[in-house]
């Protein structure tokens, strides 16, 4: 392999494990999310280690597959950014509903994530539908964790 296929691969994947590294450090399964109200389809907390996991290779392999896709030095300067912010925004939902124990906050900036992955589907699928289609089980895995994050506000509001 030459320099120009590892250097995307090894990028993407510290940025993945940065991003799944922080993510980790900011949830905290302590006694104030235990006391949460939480619905009764809530999955058990082993899953969400496991799902992100999966999760974060998708990503990986999804940013890596773009990035060498993209028809452009520009397109793939655009490929890092969409999924750079996509990271920060992960992490910060994190930070607000674990850490600020702000679930009502947190719901609003899921929404604001969610667009990101929805931003980054369609703008990768433009030339790349494979990195699109390795991004539908993320939108698909935030999109659940937005219902169950907006159960937990209407279950145990109000926070702050």
């Amino acid at each position: 392999m030459n320099r120009m296929m590892i250097l995307p691969a090894a990028i993407a994947t510290v940025a993945a494990l940065i991003v799944a590294t922080l993510g980790a450090t900011m949830t905290d399964l302590g006694p104030w999310y235990q006391a949460l109200e939480k619905p009764g389809w809530n999955p058990p907390d082993v899953l969400f280690p496991t799902g992100w996991t999966v999760i974060y290779a998708l990503i990986t392999i999804a940013g890596i597959t773009a990035w060498r896709a993209a028809p452009t030095p520009a397109k793939a300067e655009w490929v890092i950014a969409l999924f750079a912010l996509n990271g920060f925004l992960n992490i910060s939902w994190s930070l607000i509903f674990f850490r600020m124990q702000r679930p009502d906050w947190a719901f609003y900036e899921l929404v604001v994530l969610w667009l990101s992955i929805l931003v980054i589907i369609v703008f990768c699928g433009r030339f790349s539908r494979l990195a699109s289609g390795l991004l539908l089980p993320y939108l698909a895995w935030v999109s659940f964790a937005g219902a169950l994050n907006w159960a937990v506000v209407q279950l145990n509001a109000p926070f702050g």
